[in-house]
């Protein structure tokens, strides 16, 4: 796949991105070379991943990080219970070595993500979404699989990949991750969108919302991730929520009592819906010398 095509198929998939991020993710495909995208909750990362899987028409292998995360749930597990009954059955079995060997076989390990995505004969592409939250010592195990695309099992040896899957690690920088994971990705920071990709991406996903009120909808989350008093920005899924929202309930003008009655849709704690301000609504002057109805596209 080239440069163009790659555009293309994300151009299908109405994903709104600049070139800058075009460009990193072509270049990480063609290198083999793992991705770590970061930024804040909510700007899209985990997005840049299932649009790739769709984009190279690969299945998406999903690991969510969490403390506490180990070997056992990222790359294997022995299927202990069927192991144990294979030994009740072959206690007769006069090769104790070879029973022995038998269960550390093939026909009694079970696949996590990260050994899966290896030994699949089709190239897929892996998602390790928020790594940050993971504990230190599982950056260790990741190594690696990042830098040789191989993990080693103490009973089996080394598995090399048998196809190499396009990795997209993902953090809300909750914590710092080591240098050595960061040297074997390449690297993408994504910001929150601003009100003309928001806009975009608004129309690209609800093409049936009106666009006015697309407009005051992408308008006000610019306002509230601005505002001081919002201690829980609003993700862009937020924000099509709630555009979808207000669309279900027929509303076409977001006014003060149109925003309190779907706060909910866009706003996820009581703090912040408390704080919320008429003047979130206010529209913005506009140089054109034309009322807010433009939507903000008039040209002179």
């Amino acid at each position: 796949m080239n440069f163009e095509e790659l555009k293309q198929k994300m151009d299908e998939a109405h994903y709104i991105y600049d070139d800058t991020l075009a460009t990193v993710l072509y270049v990480a495909l063609s290198l083999g070379r793992p991705l770590l995208i970061e930024g804040a909750a909510g700007v899209g990362k985990t997005e840049v991943a299932k649009v790739m899987a769709y984009a190279l028409d690969r299945e998406l292998v999903r690991m969510q990080c969490y403390e506490g995360l180990d070997e056992s749930k990222a790359i294997y597990e022995w299927n202990y219970q069927k192991q144990l009954l294979s030994i009740q059955v072959n206690m007769g079995f006069e090769d104790k070595d070879a029973l022995t060997k038998s269960l550390f076989s093939d026909e009694y390990l079970l696949e996590r993500p990260l050994l899966k995505s290896i030994r699949s004969e089709q190239p897929v592409v892996l998602l390790i979404d928020e790594i940050d939250k993971a504990d230190e010592e599982f950056e260790a195990f990741l190594l690696e699989l990042l830098s040789d695309m191989q993990v080693s099992i103490p009973e089996v040896g080394t598995i090399k990949a048998q196809s190499i899957p396009l990795v997209v690690l993902t953090s809300n920088r909750a914590r710092p991750l080591s240098e050595a994971l960061r040297r074997r990705c390449a690297y993408l920071y994504i910001e929150y969108p601003d009100m003309e990709k928001e806009l975009a991406i608004l129309r690209a996903k609800l093409p049936h919302v009106d666009d006015r009120l697309a407009f005051q909808v992408a308008l006000a989350v610019q306002k509230l991730r601005s505002a001081e008093s919002i201690l829980k920005k609003p993700s862009i899924a937020e924000t099509l929520d709630w555009a979808a929202a207000l669309d279900a309930l027929g509303i076409r003008e977001l006014t003060p009592d149109a925003l309190r009655q779907t706060a909910g849709f866009v706003l996820k704690n009581n703090e912040d819906i408390a704080s919320l301000d008429d003047g979130l609504l206010e529209p913005e002057e506009h140089t054109c010398g034309h009322d807010h109805s433009c939507g903000g596209h008039c040209h002179g």
